[in-house]
């Protein structure tokens, strides 16, 4: 007989898992040069879209492999039996949205139109555009785990 585990710790345990892999792919995993290059767009002297490109392509695939792996690991010692399927949506929704606000254009355009761009721009690079940048991430993991949850 298989152990019945409430919906809302399935959800409580993936959230868990994925926060936790986020800030060790953003903050330990991601390189110096993926941080710095990411957000680098051709309209700024010196910078290059394509660099930018590249450097948050492969950010987010070390980003999206750590939370897979927190994910499996999580979910076979903890019992789980999370669907592979649901668990690729979530993997999915977190990685793609998660470039798309690391090219920061776009998470800034967003700001600037919710009428919080001048937060954005408080206090340099770790000061408003990183505090709506985790932000961000939370609400999009928050999702991913009710996706990867659900059965």
């Amino acid at each position: 007989m298989t152990e019945y585990i409430p919906p809302a710790a399935r959800f409580a345990a993936v959230y868990a898992l994925l926060r936790a892999a986020s800030d060790l792919g953003d903050h330990w995993i991601q390189s110096d040069h993926q941080a710095t290059t990411k957000g680098q767009h051709d309209e700024t002297e010196g910078q290059s879209s394509r660099a930018g490109r590249i450097a948050c392509t492969t950010h987010v695939i070390t980003y999206t492999a750590t939370q897979a792996a927190a994910l499996y690991a999580g979910s076979r010692a903890l019992g789980l039996r999370l669907c592979p399927g649901r668990v690729a949506a979530a993997l999915a929704l977190s990685a793609g949205t998660h470039w798309w606000a690391d090219r920061r254009i776009h998470l800034k355009a967003l700001a600037d139109v919710t009428g919080n761009g001048n937060f954005y721009q408080l206090g340099g690079p770790l000061g408003g555009s990183y505090a709506l940048d985790q932000a961000f991430h939370h609400a999009v993991e928050t999702a991913a785990a009710v996706i990867a949850a659900s059965k």
